[in-house]
């Protein structure tokens, strides 16, 4: 049952997620996500078997906090209005959808949590938790993560350069990521992760 709930939240959270990338990109003039058929809410278009779904599904097994992403929605940052400045806006719209996904459901836990089942109560304590990992994750500024893309609107050429290099690396950039946050980020991660649903739920849902 666990499982399966984490599976939902996954699926629904990473949907919206990268369906909001596509949706800005959209509106602030490139059609280039809605050619390629991202411009969707089908899970189908978005998920990545590997880091939408085998990585956060491990992550609950070995239990820690779920944290994943999806396929990246195309952009061309050329086509958009406000230059940089709107390639951050459609970078930020992912993770902060997983921002108000988390505050909705984790506002519902925070006032009515006496009032709610215990199904009700995992379900929604668990998609509060998918989200806010989804988000802080998403927002670290490492290249391809999306946090990077608004740190690079306003980050001085030599770092934008540097930037650069790291997300032509492809998967060799990925994999150091990976390595670094397993050893030097992951307990700043949990900290920050067990300290944002405490604020959120009130201290009804905890790590």
């Amino acid at each position: 049952m666990t499982l399966a709930i984490v599976l939902a939240s996954i699926l629904v959270s990473m949907t919206l997620h990268e369906a909001m990338h596509a949706y800005v990109s959209h509106w602030l003039g490139d059609t280039t996500a809605k050619d390629l058929g991202r411009l969707t809410l089908n899970p189908l278009a978005h998920i990545d078997l590997f880091t939408t779904i085998l990585l956060p599904l491990f992550l609950v097994v070995l239990g820690a906090p779920p944290f994943g992403a999806a396929k990246p929605v195309p952009f061309n940052p050329y086509r958009l209005k406000y230059g940089e400045f709107g390639a951050a806006l459609v970078g930020a719209a992912g993770p902060l959808t997983n921002l108000a996904l988390a505050l909705v459901a984790g506002t519902v836990v925070r006032f009515f949590a006496g009032d709610l089942s215990s199904l009700w109560l995992q379900v929604l304590g668990t998609f509060t938790l998918v989200n806010l990992s989804f988000f802080i994750f998403n927002m670290i500024p490492f290249p391809p993560l999306d946090g990077s893309r608004v740190i690079y609107a306003i980050a001085p050429d030599a770092l934008r350069d540097l930037m650069e290099r790291i997300e032509a690396m492809g998967l060799a950039a990925t994999l150091v990521f990976f390595f670094a946050f397993y050893y030097f980020l992951s307990g700043p991660f949990v900290t920050l992760l067990g300290w944002a649903l405490n604020a959120i739920t009130g201290g009804a849902i905890n790590l």
